[in-house]
């Protein structure tokens, strides 16, 4: 199975390198001309990023080589100290540096850099990839190793180039350009089986190369100048190739100044460049920042001793390694070894590519990067979304892709300030019987960017409130919105006659909960509240318990509150059934209401006497009959089981059984709409029987002291639906 999963990773794995290593051999070189050093400097880091980082690296996807992104800092340090041999130590002792980093872990950085900036990046090179390659598909950008910032060094910037487009263009690479993107569009539509056998980029290169040489021969005015075609220096010997560092600079203060810059600059390149690849892989693999770091560290080690540039994961080469199919990084390893044999052996047949396919292939991998679709889908999010996402773009193109994504981050820490401030927490009013309470609500992590919030929202809490802080389903609370709570407690709720509950604080935090006030009913409340008020409360508690969202109920403390004396809301007749737990369905507490449970809810002389009780004696001023759906008492009178004592309890559903009329067939338990019709019945029958059989309870109703109602319960959805 194995060698099977080889043999198919190879098979993915071989042409997407061949890809990737024709896009990264000008990239290579030109990063290397934009930075100040030798031509031969780029490629050298190059083998190296693709066999060295490619072999330690666990990333499946990520190509390293040569960054942009690091030009302009190689081209600064290279002229400070004075020589390529002094700035070649500086890259070892970065590469030392970011083994160091690698083993120290490190890597977590990668964790905190927000998904819109991410996704900002990866648009921001679509659409550099696009601006850029486009003068290549027309022929007219002499500058092939251009550094891919804004402002480049033979004195154009990007739209400047491409305004020139009108003055001049190769018809040739026109022609080549349009045929190349005719075919990467349509390639998968194209139903000739031999000849998809070769991979689409490649089959383009192939394509440019026929074109050019057709041009050539039969007409001449459309061949391609030598400007617009690869090249890649003569080989002369392996010691032509070789530079090796100056080690009797490593007392020099500003190397290692140029190290640690190198090293900074190089891995958070690296980890940014990691995440986003992560993102666009459609397997959404991970690789280990950490060992990333490792592996750019050893990479980097190496290309210093030979005399090669800094090393990072460019996401460049690694999208268009994705597009191309890549299964593993089998393809990066591989792209590494053609940049070797190219440099010594196939120079003269790949100078034969034309640029303008090259740029086709990676105009296509731009729109995949920066489609359209993406920036309505980050719109859809929000414009603390949107915002720091189009600024990140609009850094990147302008200025380079560390500046950009710092500027990026800062827009969005800013947004992240601003929603902290703004609803770091739940804040809502509830209310318990007859008294509103404010309840704030504590998120997971509460930290030092919530404190100007809290503070403001606590201090302005009305006198004589009560109010609660919920902190049960916190991990963690910072010790500056500790304080603030203290000072809460200690002063501001003494001083504005605040009852306050503090609950679910950790042992670690040093304050305990503290409760000073307890949803428990008293007699002056319970007289004050009308049979109608009561009923609103019960329909609220049914909402909170339906949403999920029900109060505190302080259990413990309630247990010692109503052991003085009981003032219940109301009594209820209820099922035994272990579905309908009346105080949760209604979400109520300890002491709230008297609740009687039987099978099928029916009345008999001792339940009567026990409602009699509740509304004469104790004051309870509403009587609730409630059934259920799918309730097992009505299905087993409905099907008339016959079982010693639950026989006679039964046939006091027969009067309901009786007086549904809707159903004339199947009236049986199997009919759930039958049974459920019986039930209601049930209820009402059940009202009229309290009515009927309590002249204590009715002249209370006559009076309007107390109010009897029905309830069906729904054991599928939570919802109680009451009625008269």
């Amino acid at each position: 199975m194995n060698q099977k999963k080889l043999l198919l990773n190879i098979k993915q794995d071989f042409p997407a390198s061949l890809v990737v290593f024709l896009v990264a051999l000008p990239l290579c070189l030109g990063v290397a001309l934009a930075s100040g050093a030798p031509l031969l400097s780029g490629l050298i880091s190059g083998i190296i990023g693709g066999i060295v980082v490619g072999f330690l690296s666990q990333s499946h996807t990520s190509v390293s080589g040569p960054a942009a992104g690091l030009a302009a800092v190689v081209l600064s340090s290279i002229m400070q100290l004075g020589s390529f041999e002094t700035f070649l130590l500086a890259v070892v002792i970065a590469g030392v540096l970011q083994v160091v980093m690698g083993i120290a872990k490190a890597g977590f950085i990668a964790n905190y850099i927000p998904s819109n900036v991410i996704k900002g990046l990866l648009a921001a090179i679509g659409l550099i990839l696009i601006l850029k390659q486009i003068p290549h598909a027309f022929g007219i950008d002499k500058d092939v190793e251009n550094d891919f910032t804004f402002f480049q060094q033979d004195g154009e910037n990007t739209f400047s180039e491409l305004l020139s487009i009108v003055n001049y263009f190769s018809w040739g690479s026109v022609v080549i350009a349009i045929l190349s993107m005719l075919v990467l569009i349509y390639w998968d539509k194209i139903s000739i089986k031999s000849i998809k056998i070769i991979p689409v980029s490649l089959f383009v290169v192939i394509l440019g190369v026929v074109c050019n040489a057709f041009f050539i021969y039969y007409f001449p005015s459309f061949a391609i100048e030598t400007s617009h075609l690869v090249h890649i220096p003569k080989f002369d010997g392996v010691q032509s190739l070789l530079t090796f560092p100056n080690f009797s600079g490593i007392a020099n203060y500003q190397v290692w100044v140029v190290a640690f810059t190198i090293a900074i600059v190089a891995s958070l390149e690296t980890l940014l460049n990691l995440e986003a690849v992560e993102n666009i892989d459609p397997h959404k693999r991970q690789a280990s920042p950490n060992r990333e770091l490792f592996a750019q560290g050893i990479g980097n080690i190496l290309s210093g001793l030979i005399g090669g540039i800094p090393i990072t994961s460019v996401i460049v080469r690694s999208s268009v390694n994705i597009n191309a199919g890549a299964a593993s990084k089998v393809s990066t390893i591989l792209h590494g070894l053609f940049l070797l044999i190219s440099l010594i052996l196939l120079s003269p047949i790949i100078n034969l590519i034309p640029l303008a396919s090259l740029a086709s292939i990676l105009i296509l991998t731009g729109y995949k990067l920066t489609k359209v679709s993406l920036f309505r889908d980050m719109y859809k999010k929000g414009l603390n979304q949107f915002i720091p996402f189009v600024v990140t773009i609009l850094a990147i193109v302008f200025t380079d892709l560390l500046m950009g994504v710092l500027i990026g981050l800062a827009v969005s820490i800013f947004y992240l300030l601003k929603s902290n401030f703004k609803n770091p927490f739940v804040l809502q009013k509830e209310t318990l019987h007859i008294d509103e309470i404010v309840r704030m609500e504590l998120p997971n992590q509460v930290s030092f960017l919530n404190k100007a919030s809290i503070k403001d929202t606590l201090w302005s809490i009305p006198n004589d409130s009560k109010i609660i802080i919920d902190a049960s389903n916190t991990d963690f609370i910072d010790s500056d919105i500790l304080e603030i709570i203290t000072d809460f407690k200690q002063t501001i709720s003494k001083e504005k006659g605040i009852k306050l509950n503090i609950l679910g604080l950790k042992e670690q935090y040093q304050l305990d909960d503290h409760i000073q006030f307890v949803n428990v009913l008293d007699k002056e409340t319970q007289q004050k509240m009308q049979p109608d008020d009561i009923v609103e409360i019960l329909k609220k508690g049914n909402q909170r318990f339906v949403s999920g969202i029900r109060n505190e109920k302080y259990l413990k403390h309630q247990v010692n509150a109503t052991s003085f004396g009981q003032n219940p809301l109301a009594i209820v007749l209820s099922c035994i059934d272990s579905r309908t737990t009346t105080e949760h369905i209604f979400d109520l507490g300890l002491g709230d209401i008297f609740s009687v449970r039987i099978a099928g809810n029916i009345l008999n002389k001792d339940i009567l006497g026990s409602m009699e009780f509740a509304t004469q004696l104790v004051g309870v001023k509403l009587v609730v009959v409630l059934g259920h759906t799918k309730c097992g008492a009505i299905i087993g009178a409905c099907n008339d089981v016959k079982l010693n004592h639950l026989t006679t309890l039964l046939q006091k559903v027969k009067p309901a059984i009786e007086k549904e009329s809707t159903t004339i067939e199947n009236r049986n338990g199997s009919n759930e709409t039958f049974v459920n019709n019986v039930t209601a019945l049930n209820v009402l029958l059940t009202i009229a029987r309290i009515r009927a059989e309590s002249s204590i309870i009715a002249d209370l109703e006559n009076k309007g002291v107390v109010k009897i109602i029905g309830g069906l319960y729904n054991v599928e959805t939570g919802v109680v639906n009451l009625f008269d």
